[in-house]
């Protein structure tokens, strides 16, 4: 009687699903999303070959868990049909999970105010264009705990027009749908893509013209590799250097019996072998470059072994000949690498450094700071330093430490020219002249092109960077308030009052305690009295929120390449964003209530309870 009592009164609640067999369900897809694995198989039937990841998982875990158990057994011996396990109902909960973790998130954007947007665009598997639409802001609904720099991934949009108008209205869309107000936007990052970019017609301009507040962030990633493409674009030597590098991994990674040869000269070498050159991660190529660095000799010794195997054909005996030979015992090869390697070192470093999804623009402007101070003592000390490096590897590879000397081919002299007028330069000091210094100033004069927009951040904000270095001088601390006050305003009204700032930051830099100035200090120190500091709460958080890198956008393509691959190829654009959203979001998946959860899905889904 009990049990039609109870059944009377889940009728009445729409709510007639096995609470205890679907908690077990939705926590089994938590776990294959979140490792971003595939559910289905050739068939959804239990106990059946193929049947695929999730249903086998159920049958093991039918195993141990007595609740599981009987329920497999009601589906065998037919007594229930309702047994929570089609894809249907998988798709149905996937749903569920990721719109709750969205909600969560929005409530967290909607709670910090201000917030920036980071768009990247990639091809899919099915040649469709996605867009990651990713928001950043300052997270202030972790109460009592310190305020922090989040970035959230939220959807991938498909794209049809990939123009700057297109990308812009599909951004529009989005946060009308999301109910995000767009004057409350503060940042834009993206690629340095021409649609995005653009000053004319590009995403950002377009931003700009509704919100002149929306900052616009060239990726400083990007920003990284262009300078490397130009440096290496500068002359030809630096062309032929990389085209070198690239001809070594090509030669021996044609056939299986020529990498053997070069492993079996590595052998003694752990971790490093040769690797192809990336074509859009400049950076990186100093995983190429690392093992000809440290490692010349072994590597020529491969050579000389494949050129003399008799089982290599002709023409890679000859390449490998040309190689040992004219490549890696020539001088001015091991030159150009031991400058190469350094400065991709240096490069590399702050590159990874700009990826973290917690970097903010001040510490961004430090790095590159330094990184532009490194150049600029290497263009002093850099040629001497690269001598001896290159001349140690000579030496252990027993060949003479000297560039060659070139004839110089002489030009007819017009009847009015002076022989003395035409400079003439050693071998080492044209290498020095035409290579060394034409890279490093090409970088120099390349990193104050690319980066003039963290110039104006700094110009603008610059002054919050450091309370303690902030300017001693009243008036000039004055003027900074006041300029940015009309930085943050837009139709006559101003995120902050500059001569009320000017006060707060006054009397900040009395209280703060020792040791606290960095923006993300000081926004956790006024954190429980931001209404006595209303304008400094402000400001800092305008200034966290600014983007410094897309690089969150790009690695939701890593998930995004997991979860869509060949086999998956047809999935639709909701499943793809529910299964997105719950592997890369997977911390704020662990915070969902799985009760009220289960409560929704049963109102929503009345069915039949299972009775024993």
């Amino acid at each position: 009687m009990n049990k039609w009592i109870e059944l009377e009164r889940r009728f009445q609640k729409n709510q007639t699903i096995d609470k205890s067999v679907q908690q077990r369900v939705i926590k089994e897809r938590e776990h294959w999303r979140g490792n971003n694995l595939p559910f289905r198989g050739e068939n959804e039937k239990i106990y059946q070959r193929n049947n695929g990841n999730f249903l086998c998982f159920i049958q093991m875990m039918g195993k141990f868990d007595l609740v599981m158990q009987e329920h497999l057994r009601r589906i065998e011996k037919g007594e229930i049909h309702n047994h929570y396990l089609s894809h249907k109902i998988q798709n149905e909960l996937i749903q569920m999970l990721a719109a709750e973790v969205k909600s969560k998130i929005v409530a967290i954007i909607k709670d910090a105010k201000y917030y920036s947007v980071i768009l990247d665009c990639t091809p899919d598997v099915s040649h469709e264009e996605q867009m990651s639409f990713v928001v950043r802001c300052v997270d202030i609904s972790t109460s009592p705990i310190e305020v922090r720099v989040s970035e959230f991934f939220l959807e991938f949009l498909k794209v049809d027009d990939t123009t700057g108008l297109g990308l812009f209205c599909a951004l529009q869309e989005v946060l009308v749908s999301l109910q995000l107000d767009i004057g409350d936007l503060r940042g834009q990052g993206y690629d340095n893509g021409s649609n995005m970019k653009g000053k004319n017609k590009g995403v950002q301009t377009r931003v700009l013209e509704v919100n002149p507040r929306a900052f616009y962030t060239p990726c400083g990633c990007h920003s990284l590799n262009l300078v490397l493409c130009d440096m290496a674009n500068s002359c030809s030597k630096a062309k032929t250097f990389f085209g070198v590098v690239q001809r070594l991994y090509v030669l021996f990674s044609s056939s299986i019996q020529r990498w053997a040869i070069l492993k079996d000269n590595l052998k003694d070498v752990k971790g490093l072998t040769l690797k192809t050159l990336s074509q859009t991660r400049w950076e990186s190529r100093i995983e190429s470059i690392k093992p000809i660095r440290y490692h010349p000799s072994k590597l020529r010794d491969a050579l000389v072994d494949l050129a003399n195997d008799r089982m290599t054909e002709s023409i890679a005996q000859s390449e490998a000949k040309s190689l040992a030979k004219n490549e890696l015992e020539n001088f001015e090869f091991l030159f150009a690498m031991a400058i190469w390697y350094k400065l991709l070192f240096a490069v590399n470093i702050v590159s990874k450094f700009l990826q973290s999804e917690d970097m903010c623009i001040y510490l961004a402007i430090e790095k590159l700071k330094g990184l532009i101070d490194y150049f600029e003592n290497y263009r002093k000390v850099g040629f001497a330093e690269a001598m001896v490096d290159a001349t140690e590897m000579a030496n252990e590879m027993g060949i003479e430490p000297k560039f060659v000397e070139k004839r110089i081919i002489q030009r007819k002299k017009q009847f009015d020219e002076d022989v003395t007028d035409e400079v003439t330069h050693s071998a080492e000091e044209s290498m020095k002249v035409n290579y060394f210094l034409v890279i490093v100033d090409k970088a120099l004069s390349s990193f104050k092109d690319r980066f003039q927009q963290f110039e104006v951040y700094e110009k603008n904000f610059g002054f919050l960077f450091d309370l303690e270095k902030a300017s001693s001088s009243d008036e000039c601390l004055k003027n900074h308030c006041t300029n940015l006050e009309e930085v943050l305003k837009h139709g006559g009204v101003s995120d902050i009052d500059g001569r009320n700032l000017f006060v707060e930051l006054k009397c900040l830099k009395q209280v703060l305690p020792r040791g606290v100035q960095k923006p993300i200090e000081v926004l956790n120190f006024i954190k429980l009295m931001a209404d006595s500091f209303p304008n400094a709460w402000n400001a800092y958080r305008v200034l966290l929120t600014i983007p410094v890198s897309v690089a969150s956008g790009e690695r939701s393509f890593s998930k995004l390449k997991l979860i869509k691959n060949y086999l998956r190829s047809t999935m639709s654009q909701e499943r793809l964003n529910g299964l997105a959203m719950l592997s890369i979001e997977n911390d704020l998946v662990k915070e969902v209530d799985y009760t009220n959860l289960i409560d929704s899905f049963a109102s929503r889904n009345a069915r039949r309870v299972i009775f024993k």
